[in-house]
């Protein structure tokens, strides 16, 4: 499992010590522990509210966010956030740096993702991904007016649904440029006039004396070897989210110029690149 964008490689990891590894097995085994109780809890609530509130989801939501703020605490890794979360119905686009942003992203705000069809099939997080309401696409033009009707219908029912416009993930201190593709969707007529589109930008601080791109994971990175690092690490960062003013999507005259306001908000709040790792 791998992204596909290629930037300058990390360093090499350091060895695991022996108290590191004690780290892995009790941060791994609580996490392990919240994420399968709370899927349990949500497929067991899921039997009465899909036949009452249909895609509504009132309830089944605030499992998901339990279960990423205690990820965090069991991680160590803290927690903040900035701006104001959009009340207006409508879409959240961000930055992509890490695995880890479904856990950031979906800790403080109510989102709904919308994923490439193969996450669909990958173990545990595919799993997770589909109890917890993603939407899953193919990039495929053929399919294209399906998932525009499959957008509709999430955005009407009130669901935020949140997308990576950069379509890869990448270091976590540049934004590549932004895709307009999905950004098409909002324009049909029956949700242009009322939806708005927040801007969000995620922002990774290394634990001290560690590489800034320590949460990253791009390239040739897999996922076992990113995860046991962050487990097994004695000092952590944290994870900073920006969430900028929603944007009115009436006011562009079309999908690239709304794309390319998100895209300045959200570069607006990266920091900027030390020029050793540019």
């Amino acid at each position: 499992m791998s992204t596909s964008w290629s930037g300058a490689p990390p360093p090499a990891p350091s060895p695991i010590t022996p108290a590191g590894w004690l780290r892995v097995a009790w941060r791994g085994g609580a996490l392990g522990l919240v994420i399968f109780a709370g899927l349990a809890v949500m497929l067991v609530l899921r039997l009465f509210e899909r036949p009452i509130c249909g895609q509504r989801r009132p309830v089944t939501p605030w499992i998901t966010q339990g279960v990423c703020r205690m990820a965090f605490v069991i991680l160590r890794i803290g927690h903040v956030e900035r701006g104001q979360r959009m009340r207006e119905r409508g879409a959240v686009v961000a930055n992509h740096s890490s695995w880890l942003d479904i856990f950031a992203l979906n800790a403080r705000k109510r989102v709904y993702f919308v994923s490439k069809a193969e996450v669909a099939g990958w173990p545990v997080i595919g799993w997770l991904a589909r109890a917890t309401g993603t939407v899953f696409i193919n990039r495929d033009r053929r399919e294209a007016r399906r998932q525009t009707e499959i957008f509709e219908f999430r955005l009407k029912v009130g669901h935020k649904l949140l997308f990576f416009p950069e379509g890869t993930s990448t270091d976590g201190l540049r934004v590549l440029p932004f895709k307009t593709t999905l950004f098409a969707a909002f324009f049909a007529p029956g949700l242009r006039d009322f939806l708005h589109v927040q801007p969000v930008t995620v922002i990774y601080r290394a634990p001290p004396g560690a590489d800034p791109r320590f949460y990253g994971w791009w390239g040739g990175m897999t996922l076992g070897p990113h995860l046991l690092k962050i487990l097994a690490a004695r000092r952590q960062g944290r994870v900073e989210i920006v969430y900028h003013p929603p944007l009115a999507v009436g006011d562009f005259d079309g999908r690239k110029a709304l794309a390319r306001a998100c895209e300045d908000a959200v570069r607006s709040g990266l920091p900027v690149v030390p020029e050793s790792v540019a």
